[in-house]
């Protein structure tokens, strides 16, 4: 047992082992023992043989981080592996709390690919200029909060990241929001809906915000709403960021 325990918090990345960090693999590789949810496992059995390896299931989220500090403090290297990065609606906000005040400098946050970025890279470059990212889950947070934001967003004319648009019990938020981006987008405006990116099934849509309401989503899709500017060229989306190109090209 280590005198000193190590923490990372790792972030996984959409899934397909080509866009893991080498931070990443390497913080798995030095892990006694890795703590995450039970689907995050698949994919890793190579990385993570002979070490203990603590699994549990979705709501637990705050358990998993009492069980990796308590596994710190006995001195352990423990790894949370969280999808995506950890620090965009993952892991580490939930440990770094968990630590409070004692043991911060023990801790390292490893980032990872968002479903963001990994949806962004598969449409092209929507996410040129400024943009906001807002989850229409309301298990965490009121959807009168969500409706604001996305009013909000709208509004101020950002390209918007939408996460965890549907789900079984959560069916008509999605909807609300198309209704809301509809009062300040043209109908033509591009969008990108991006389910399961790099992983098996993965699946790119291109449509508009008149017509975004008729894709198919679910918690495995990232909807990207382009902004005044966004344009679609071809197969790609992208919002300019201002450059002057060069005499002659578009």
């Amino acid at each position: 047992m280590n005198s000193r325990g190590r923490l990372f918090v790792v972030g996984l990345g959409p899934g397909d082992r080509a866009v893991m960090t080498g931070q990443a693999l390497e913080a798995l590789r030095q892990a006694e023992v890795v703590v995450g949810y039970d689907g995050y496992f698949t994919g890793l059995a190579d990385l993570v043989q002979g070490k203990e390896c603590l699994a549990l299931p979705l709501t637990q989220e705050a358990e998993r981080a009492r069980v990796a500090v308590d596994r710190l403090r006995q001195g352990r290297v423990v790894c949370v592996i969280s999808s995506g990065d950890p620090g965009v609606y993952g892991m580490a906000g939930l440990v770094l709390q968990c630590l409070g005040d004692a043991g911060q400098e023990d801790v390292t946050v490893v980032p990872g690919v968002s479903a963001v970025n990994a949806a962004a890279a598969l449409l092209g470059a929507p996410l040129g200029h400024d943009f906001a990212v807002v989850s229409l889950s309301n298990l965490l947070t009121p959807w009168e909060t969500i409706e604001r934001r996305l009013q909000a967003a709208a509004e101020a004319d950002f390209v918007l990241a939408i996460l965890n648009p549907k789900s079984q019990r959560r069916d008509w938020q999605y909807r609300r929001a198309q209704e809301i981006l509809a009062g300040f987008r043209p109908p033509q405006t591009p969008v990108g809906v991006v389910r399961n990116a790099y992983r098996p099934g993965q699946s790119v849509e291109r449509t508009t915000v008149a017509r975004m309401a008729e894709a198919v989503v679910d918690m495995f899709t990232t909807v990207i709403v382009g902004n005044s500017q966004t344009r679609q060229f071809g197969s790609v989306i992208v919002t300019p960021r201002g450059y002057a190109l060069p005499a002659g090209e578009a």
